[in-house]
């Protein structure tokens, strides 16, 4: 097996994704460390959302700016009050009662009634039916779900048919879970102040915001690394700089030997879909152990894969000795021979990447039995994930990253919490990867990732290079593969452009 491509992965290299207290913690550090006035902070952010609202609807007809009751109805009067000064038609709608407005929101709406910008209360048909609307409703210090008068302001955001733009974070949307709280504003453009919200990538997160910017307020550097973020968002072309070109000695040794474990009765595609994508990303060698009846399709799909049957975890014992990563669960089933060969396979020292039935087996076994090893990975989906945190799949999804988060401290090693931001947590990083796409709901698309992941781990990345780096390089996949539509998109469709990421 090669040796690894990088010593140490280096998370801070990476963007940071704040939570709702670490974004405060920043403004707070702006504001008392910085000299920075909380006035000049709210004038920043209006000024770079109206910025960002003209680069795409240069010419308004109208905005109209839903404002609440906190900061961040501040920042919409201040908007209004902005794009006044530049002749744009606007008004403002407020939402909630006015008398609770304080500090510097309350003198943002001072300013802008002084300048002559309308304010009007909001009622449920007030919407002119032309122009754009921004929400500054709520932002980042909603508690719980959303009430009235603000879900009805959000339903009528969201009825309008017209561009929304929404102020820090789509109202309703929680910043540390993106998660919905009851109802939230579906953005067509969101912009995001002084930190990037962590909520805004996962989940609900991306349906809600729409196209996202982000704006830093001219914080100095000092301050935004005054506060150390929990998570940081993958980026792909940071990862592939680390990836090197092969030298022209190589040889198939030189690369690692994969052997993919699974494919019970019914489900050959699943080991053959895995089989495939570790060859396409590189390992030097792939064995498939299997059952008997599927050689013969297995062979014929990918007939690069060297295809062992195995009746038994005793037949599957000598192969484990001539793999350098196993990975165990595409199509293993749950019957007698699915639970022999995971006991086999778990009790082998390489490294093992555990998916699909692999892991509701594993749900199933007693917890004082499992054993943490650091060299393996695991790849559940939220259903997944629950049942092995012996919870519902609700509440994996109620709070993503506190689940990916008990995942790795029940189960040790690296994990993946796969979904629409997928989460990676090895017990000291903690890392999104937010590429991909809905084409992506469709069959198979596990069994090429844990594949992939496999290949990366034969050619010497450690279990959190690999998985950080497999987990971009699939969703890439799938975004270059779905430029011919989304719908109908196959987990055989990642090969090729998954060869083009990783050649």
């Amino acid at each position: 097996m090669a040796t690894s491509v990088r010593q140490g992965f280096n998370a801070s290299e990476h963007e940071g994704l704040y939570s709702a207290s670490e974004t405060r913690a920043l403004d707070q550090w702006a504001i008392e460390r910085a000299g920075i006035e909380g006035a000049v902070l709210m004038s920043r952010a209006a000024a770079a959302a109206l910025r960002q609202l003209l680069l795409r609807w240069p010419q308004p007809a109208l905005l109209q700016v839903l404002c609440g009751t906190g900061n961040n109805g501040g920042d919409g009067y201040l908007l209004a009050d902005q794009a006044r000064r530049r002749n744009i038609p606007v008004r403002v709608l407020q939402v909630g009662d006015p008398a609770k407005i304080r500090g510097d929101a309350l003198r943002a709406r001072e300013q802008a009634l002084a300048n002559g910008v309308p304010v009007a209360p909001f009622t449920g048909n007030a919407l002119e039916a032309e122009g754009v609307l921004v929400d500054a409703l709520l932002g980042t210090g909603l508690g719980g779900d959303v009430r009235e008068p603000f879900a009805a302001a959000i339903d009528a955001l969201n009825r309008a048919g017209q561009p929304v733009v929404a102020l820090d974070i789509p109202s309703g949307l929680c910043a540390d879970t993106g998660r919905v709280l009851g109802t939230a504003v579906r953005a067509h453009l969101t912009v995001t102040f002084i930190a990037r919200k962590r909520g805004l990538f996962t989940l609900h997160g991306p349906d809600c915001s729409g196209q996202l910017e982000y704006a830093d307020l001219a914080l100095p550097t000092e301050a935004l690394q005054s506060v150390a973020p929990a998570w940081r968002r993958l980026d792909l072309q940071r990862l592939l700089s680390a990836w090197p070109q092969r030298p022209a000695a190589s040889h198939k040794g030189d690369y690692g030997t994969v052997l993919v474990v699974g494919g019970d009765y019914g489900f050959p595609g699943a080991v053959a879909l895995a089989a495939e994508a570790a060859l396409r990303c590189g390992a030097g060698l792939v064995r498939v152990a299997t059952r008997p009846e599927h050689l013969t399709a297995i062979v014929a799909r990918t007939p690069e894969a060297m295809v062992s049957a195995v009746r038994s975890g005793q037949e599957l014992q000598p192969l484990l000795a001539g793999a350098d990563v196993i990975v165990l669960g595409p199509g293993l089933g749950r019957s007698s021979w699915s639970g022999q060969l995971l006991q086999v396979a778990l009790a082998a020292p390489q490294p093992v990447v555990i998916d699909a039935d692999a892991l509701n087996l594993l749900a199933e076994l007693p917890r004082e039995s499992a054993v943490l090893h650091e060299n393996r990975v695991y790849t559940p989906h939220p259903g997944e994930a629950a049942r092995l945190l012996g919870g519902s799949t609700a509440a994996v999804q109620c709070d993503r990253f506190a689940a990916a988060d008990a995942l790795q401290a029940r189960l040790g090693g690296v994990v993946l919490l796969k979904g629409n931001g997928s989460l990676i947590a090895d017990g000291q990083q903690q890392l999104l990867a937010d590429y991909g796409n809905p084409g992506m709901a469709s069959g198979g698309m596990g069994d090429v990732l844990s594949g992939v992941i496999g290949a990366l781990l034969a050619q010497g990345l450690s279990p959190l290079e690999a998985t950080a780096l497999a987990a971009c390089a699939h969703g890439a996949a799938a975004d270059l593969a779905a430029a011919a539509g989304q719908r109908g998109l196959l987990a055989s469709d990642l090969m090729l452009p998954l060869r083009k990421l990783l050649g």
